[in-house]
């Protein structure tokens, strides 16, 4: 199979390119109230699925004042805890739905080997389709995280551009321009790098990852409840995170760009939430 090259294309390329042109500049101060750090609580659902960490209830200030499309900074509200995947979702977690036949395309790994590699070359309705998957495998919901659970996860109490400060060359992810990326410019096994203080790993970095909201240019209209917004154009998804193609700018917790929802990429990935009763 030929591996799948870039899928940011014309505007969507833009988009990102745009702030990775942007000199590297602090987060501003914000207000967050989450419950000081503790062991995460991890667990699985079966032998198969993928390892999940709950996250407290809580509020934080969501975006920044650095670009349009991360403004206004809004306070966000999450009224009850929920588990997110501890890792990006990995070859050896995709192959299990593979295998079950509820998932239907193989991607091609790059040539990185897959195992515990992030899973890439997929879709939004592919990472869809995962989350269904283990929804009737287990009885429980799962589906991709809301971008408000997302920066919330990747945030985990800190109001820096980073979960560990406002410094990317802290050796903490892996980018294209960071201190201690991964050999060779590409993606790393999930969990290489430090987990944050809610024990996700590979938040900042590795690769972008799909989020279920469609794309809105800025937050004017952003709920603020956590939930997916779904007002926007939904051809279009939301992805986050950064990746090691790009820069560390597009790795901050705020930091937003966009994807044909179709289109797939080495460089792109996704987790998964999973609701608690």
């Amino acid at each position: 199979m030929t591996p799948i090259r870039f899928s940011i294309l014309g505007p969507i390329a833009l988009a990102v390119f745009l702030v990775a042109s942007l000199p590297a500049v602090a987060q501003a101060p914000a207000t967050a109230k989450t419950p000081a750090a503790t062991a995460p609580k991890v667990f699985k659902d079966c032998d198969v699925c993928p390892e999940m960490v709950v996250l407290p209830k809580g509020a934080f200030i969501m975006g920044s004042n650095l670009l349009p499309a991360e403004q206004p900074k809004h306070p966000v509200f999450i009224k009850k805890p929920f588990a997110m995947s501890r890792f990006e979702i990995t070859f050896d977690n995709w192959e299990a739905c593979l295998r079950e036949l509820a998932c239907t395309h193989n991607p091609h790994d790059h040539n990185w080997g897959r195992g515990r590699q992030p899973i890439v070359n997929i879709d939004f309705h592919m990472a869809e389709q995962y989350a269904d998957w283990l929804s009737k495998k287990t009885g429980q919901t799962y589906r991709l995280p809301s971008e408000a659970e997302w920066e919330y996860g990747a945030r985990a109490g800190s109001t820096t551009a980073y979960w560990f400060g406002d410094d990317p060359s802290a050796k903490k992810l892996n980018c294209r321009n960071c201190v201690g990326a991964w050999p060779n410019h590409r993606n790393a096994p999930v969990g290489s790098y430090e987990a944050n203080p809610f024990g996700l790993y590979d938040m900042h970095g590795n690769a972008y990852e799909w989020v279920a909201d469609c794309w809105v240019p800025d937050y004017k209209g952003a709920p603020r409840d956590g939930s997916v917004r779904t007002d926007g154009d939904c051809d279009i998804r939301v992805i986050r995170g950064g990746s090691w193609y790009y820069y560390s700018r597009q790795s901050r917790s705020s930091s937003r760009a966009k994807n044909a929802a179709a289109v797939k990429s080495y460089w792109l990935s996704f987790r998964v939430v999973r609701e608690i009763d």
